[in-house]
């Protein structure tokens, strides 16, 4: 039994709502914390805080984060013994690199334009969460997002920069969604590579695979567990 540990982007842990049930119905201890996200004055290190006291004392860690989540994960691995490191569609920072900064220094926001362009979308369109968020998440799903309700993300948190001098020495993987629109695929691939020297693994969906293709994402997740436990 592992213990899996669900790290949430800019939302809560609602996230992970059809992912939970997956991992536990596996034999595994789940944990999924909310971070602080409303608050203006919380930093990464508060992020971590948040996530390190929820860990406890649990052994066996996989962190699981998703995009901006993982400048979070990386503080996480210096506080808590981590097995595995997993990254879905995620945010890759760089050192001192804020959330603000990482949209500008990665290109996405013309790699999003020219994907946008090319599938026939408008990129001047006004932003439609839907469109480019749930446009492969179940009607249902997105009807319980939305009853559940979308936290507001505070601001302040975009000009904290990553306070890491290099990602942890702990095993990573990353898996991204083949039809995300918020990374690109070729972007996405671009980041794993150069910023952490890691080839993606890719499955059909978008940025939220863990509300559109849950059932998919545990079967990598343990996947990834399984292949480094055979390592050992």
């Amino acid at each position: 039994m592992a213990t899996y540990v669900l790290i949430h982007g800019a939302s809560d842990a609602f996230y992970w709502h059809r992912v939970v049930p997956l991992l536990e119905a596996r034999g595994h201890d789940v944990v999924a914390p909310d971070l602080p996200i409303g608050d203006e004055k919380a930093t990464f290190a508060d992020y971590a805080d948040t996530v390190v006291q929820a860990v406890g004392h649990r052994s066996d860690v996989v962190l699981v984060a998703q995009s901006m989540g993982a400048y979070t994960a990386a503080i996480v691995c210096h506080r808590v013994p981590v097995e595995l490191v997993i990254l879905v569609a995620p945010m890759i920072p760089a050192p001192g690199e804020t959330p603000a900064h990482w949209w500008t220094n990665t290109g996405q926001r013309e790699a999003q334009r020219e994907l946008d362009e090319r599938e026939g979308r408008d990129p001047d369109a006004t932003f439609d969460p839907r469109a480019t968020f749930m446009h492969d998440v179940p009607d249902e799903v997105v009807e319980a997002v939305l009853d559940h309700g979308v936290p507001q993300q505070a601001d302040a948190i975009f000009g904290h920069p990553w306070p890491l001098e290099a990602w942890p020495t702990v095993p990573t993987r990353v898996l991204v969604g083949r039809d995300d629109r918020l990374i690109p695929l070729e972007l996405a691939r671009h980041l794993a590579q150069t910023r952490l020297g890691v080839t993606p693994d890719e499955l059909p969906g978008g940025h939220l695979l863990a509300l559109g293709h849950p059932d998919a994402l545990v079967d990598w997740l343990e996947s990834y567990r399984e292949q480094l436990a055979q390592s050992a």
